[in-house]
């Protein structure tokens, strides 16, 4: 009863949100100290893609309506959720850290090994976008943590959930038709998206199957775990290329 519990409790806002509030403080924070600006500078594309809509906007004060959209949201959801199911168990923010943890550890092996059936080639260990590999280490780890929060916020909660709708509504597929033709076409964009820019990687078709791969899997791993459990996995998961000088 105890797990049950804790699988369904943790997918909830107020757990995954609140999970997920020190990853985005200290990607800001991380941000700020080393570009000191919300738009220049290198950061997280997905970051930059959002923000740089509000500032097209409204320029900075745009930029500060998305704050404000994107934490008084949160807030509201997290709100809402603990008066509908009371108190926290302070336990399960362990538990996910540890979950977390575990997924990121194994992510990158599960899905070479899948690239590497369906190429029926080399090997392809764990990728990250070329491009970063030529920065120091700390915006490394900064531009990581900003793919956990910005890139599942962007390709899996916005992306994604809005292919799934649009399926849904204007062709009339069911639920899961619909969310499983979201979930393929988000992860296409989703490597794609790594090609782009100045950063972007050089497009190859091992790399962009890999990540394609990756895609799906994070897309599953949000449908079943919730966005806190993603966001952390794919940070995780980033940062441990990092450091270990993948990329």
């Amino acid at each position: 009863m105890a797990n049950t519990t804790y699988w369904q409790a943790t997918r909830a806002p107020r757990y995954s949100l609140l999970f997920v509030a020190p990853l985005l403080v200290l990607y800001e924070l991380l941000a700020f100290l080393l570009t000191h600006d919300a738009i220049e500078g290198v950061r997280n594309g997905a970051d930059v893609l959002l923000k740089s809509l509000f500032f097209y906007l409204g320029g900075r004060y745009g930029v500060a309506v998305f704050g404000v959209l994107l934490l008084g949201t949160g807030a509201y959801l997290v709100w809402r959720d603990l008066r509908a199911s009371g108190p926290l168990r302070r336990q399960f923010f362990a538990w996910m850290t540890l979950e977390s943890v575990v997924y990121a550890a194994v992510f990158g092996s599960v899905v070479s090994l899948l690239t590497t059936l369906l190429l029926r080639g080399p090997s392809l260990l764990a990728l990250q976008s070329g491009g970063t590999a030529s920065l120091g280490l700390p915006t490394q780890l900064m531009v990581s943590l900003g793919a956990g929060i910005y890139e599942e916020l962007l390709f899996r909660v916005i992306l994604v959930g809005l292919l799934a709708k649009a399926g849904f509504v204007l062709f009339g597929w069911g639920p899961r038709a619909a969310g499983t033709i979201a979930a393929v076409v988000g992860a296409l964009i989703f490597s794609a998206f790594h090609y782009i820019g100045p950063l972007g990687d050089h497009l190859e078709l091992g790399s962009f199957l890999f990540r394609t791969i990756a895609g799906l899997l994070l897309s599953a791993l949000y449908l079943i775990r919730g966005f806190g459990i993603a966001a952390w996995t794919h940070a995780l998961y980033d940062v441990m290329l990092a450091l270990s000088g993948v990329g």
